[in-house]
């Protein structure tokens, strides 16, 4: 199998890497965002709503006995002889009381069924949420590990291929580039880091 790599940029392999950073960054910060703005949302629920609709109840309880003295009241002192008063907005008042306690103990029992059902779902949403999270903390920084290898390798392979100061024959220009052709094959020994050395003047060039 051929060892060779023909890369065309190292400049893309690390924006690939910062593109990993920016990623597992602005993905922390949203999760992070999702788990506080979710427990707000339970606690409203489960506290907040809660407290209110018990709260109303207490309140629409006291409307009701209130209204119920009004209209005794009105049955017994507005009395006229044997005829009986209507006391009409006494008991509309009393109606429109006994609704308001319904309505506020319907919202209480809906709050109450509700409740585990919102804190069981929250619960399942965390440990996906956990789950993402290890692909942030473990994933990403390994993958941005390897490609910090990778980069290391090529650079390394770079200043092999092109030590400082060569190329001042036009050659330069071809060992500027991490590109290796599939035909040519790896060099090794001290060739690889000075190049093939140049025949001196009058000297036979072998094969030729």
């Amino acid at each position: 199998m051929s060892q060779q790599a023909d890369v065309k940029s190292i400049e893309t392999l690390s924006f690939v890497r910062a593109a990993f950073a920016a990623f597992a960054h602005e993905t922390g910060q949203a999760l992070a965002e999702i788990e506080i703005q979710g427990q707000r949302a339970v606690e409203y629920l489960t506290v907040d709503r809660a407290a209110h609709w018990k709260a109303e109840i207490r309140r629409m309880t006291d409307l009701v006995n209130k209204a119920i003295k009004d209209l005794e009241h009105c049955r017994t002192f507005k009395k006229v002889g044997d005829n009986t008063p209507s006391c009409i907005e006494e008991k509309k008042a009393l109606e429109k009381a006994r609704q308001k306690l319904a309505w506020a103990e319907s919202k209480a029992e809906a709050v109450r069924r509700w409740t585990p059902v919102v804190q069981q779902q929250f619960r399942e949403t965390c440990v996906r949420l956990v789950r993402f999270r290890d692909v942030i903390d473990v994933d990403c920084p390994r993958a941005m590990a390897q490609l910090e290898k990778m980069l290391r390798s090529l650079e390394a392979y770079q200043q092999a291929v092109s030590p400082a100061g060569g190329g001042s024959d036009g050659g330069g220009s071809e060992g500027a580039s991490v590109t290796r052709q599939v035909n040519d094959e790896p060099v090794e020994g001290p060739a690889a880091e000075a190049g093939a050395a140049e025949p001196s003047a009058g000297q036979e060039v072998s094969g030729s």
